[in-house]
């Protein structure tokens, strides 16, 4: 990956984090290409993969009622065709129940300069 590469990558993560946290759809798919997918587990730990404006605009809003989460230790490993992130999360349920701890890895894809794949894992920590 070459240095112009890697600041265009970096910026491309920052305005993906400021969307993700605002759970603000319109400036998420700024950064994300039309078809982009979100995989991972779901609450009983099956597979599952989100597509569409709606769907993702929908999990986003329904995460963000559910719970606050709060990331720490985050670190992103880009190589020339993924980065992923590592990192450790609290998540404290809005309804009173008690927090959870988990640490995790996120594999991001690329296709023409947006991202495409947003692919989940996490454990309890």
């Amino acid at each position: 990956m070459q240095a112009g590469d890697l600041a265009a990558r970096e910026a491309l993560f920052r305005g993906f984090g400021r969307a993700w946290f605002k759970a603000d759809i319109d400036l998420l798919y700024q950064v994300v290409t039309p078809d982009f997918t979100w995989a991972g587990l779901d609450a009983a730990g099956q597979p599952r993969r989100l597509q569409g404006r709606d769907v993702v605009a929908a999990e986003l809003a329904a995460m963000r009622a559910g719970a606050e989460a709060r990331f720490s230790d985050v670190a992103y490993h880009h190589l020339p065709d993924l980065t992923m992130m590592t990192f450790r999360m609290r998540e404290t349920p809005r309804d009173g129940g008690p927090a959870r701890d988990c640490e995790g890895v996120e594999l991001y894809r690329f296709r023409d300069g947006l991202i495409c794949l947003k692919d989940v894992f996490r454990k309890p920590a």
